[in-house]
């Protein structure tokens, strides 16, 4: 090989590995995370800037369910009255269907793939993640909502293994439209899907006291009513998740899908825990609520739930009619 030769192939040797440095680090980019070395949360710029990544000093893996726009740990809302699209190709298992935004985006045309939401805001600003995204409606393969969801998520000060959540929702519909006026309907204050593994469903009682709950798989799922606002699923060592949501109103849907204890944060099989609010949510509502993640054994969740709900027991969301 002459010298003109080797130093093309060299040439292009480079830049293949440039390239490759920059695919890695766009990647790397699309996931940006916060972790004070207790617990690690992280959202996903390709998956809606949902939370995409939890894990704990004594979990260290992913315990959040990613399988599709529907898993994860999310904002998702239903207003307007329920309606059959078939004919402009709403999905037929969701057919028919209320307006509903959701963070992580659509059910999608294909079996096992979905139409992922759009973000506009992603960013990581100290020690709090920052996003405003444009939501999916879920019964269709492809349809952007006309609304944006915004979402602050942050540590809670001065205490370990604690995540703390604000959501922002802007419903910008048009007036007239086919979903109409305003209804009470139920919210998902927030959706939490999480791998299989985490089986062992209990409500808090308080003063470090447990209630077991019990669901066969669903959906349907189950329904519980924790009265400390705070449910935990535990995994085989012990290990838990919690979430505490303090303005929710109604009882809480929960339990497992499909059987097996996957721990694969993309499998089908999964847990999950909403808690529910009924809200009056018209064409141009704004809804505002917090809510907690809770990381670590059962004795560390119940102190940090203790604290929690001396701290937050007493809030609410807010609900604001937009004029514009």
């Amino acid at each position: 090989m002459n010298l003109l030769k080797r130093n093309r192939v060299r040439t292009w040797i480079a830049l293949l590995i440039v390239c490759s440095a920059n695919m890695q680090a766009a990647i790397a980019e699309d996931l940006i995370t916060i972790d004070n070395g207790s617990i690690k949360v992280g959202i996903d710029r390709e998956k809606g800037a949902a939370i995409t990544w939890l894990s704990s000093a004594g979990y260290p893996r992913n315990l959040v369910n990613i399988a599709d726009p529907g898993r994860l740990i999310q904002q998702s809302y239903y207003a307007g009255r329920v309606i059959d699209r078939r004919a402009d190709g709403q999905h037929k298992a969701w057919s028919p269907w209320s307006w509903n935004p959701i963070q992580g985006g659509g059910v999608g045309s294909v079996k096992g793939q979905g139409s992922w939401a759009r973000v506009t805001v992603f960013e990581k600003r100290e020690d709090a993640l920052y996003s405003e995204t444009i939501p999916k409606l879920w019964d269709m393969a492809d349809e952007e909502a006309e609304a944006v969801m915004r979402q602050w998520t942050t540590m809670e000060p001065n205490m370990p293994g604690v995540v703390r959540v604000r959501c922002e929702f802007q419903a910008m519909r048009r007036e007239g439209d086919r979903w109409g006026g305003p209804r009470m309907n139920p919210q998902e204050v927030p959706a939490c899907y999480f791998t299989r593994n985490f089986a062992d469903v209990r409500s808090y009682l308080g003063s470090e006291k447990w209630r077991p709950e019990h669901q066969r798989p669903g959906p349907p799922w189950g329904k519980a009513s924790p009265p400390r606002q705070a449910m935990a699923m535990f995994e085989a060592s012990g290990q838990g998740v919690a979430l505490f949501s303090p303005s929710a109103t109604e009882h809480w849907n929960f339990g497992p899908h499909a059987a097996g204890l996957s721990d694969d944060p993309t499998a089908g099989p999964c847990m999950h825990v909403a808690p529910v609010s009924r809200v009056l949510m018209g064409p141009k509502s704004i809804y505002r609520y917090r809510y907690w993640l809770i990381v670590g054994n059962a004795a560390e969740i119940a102190a940090r739930l203790d604290t929690l709900w001396n701290l937050y027991a007493t809030e609410k969301a807010e609900l604001i009619e937009s004029p514009q």
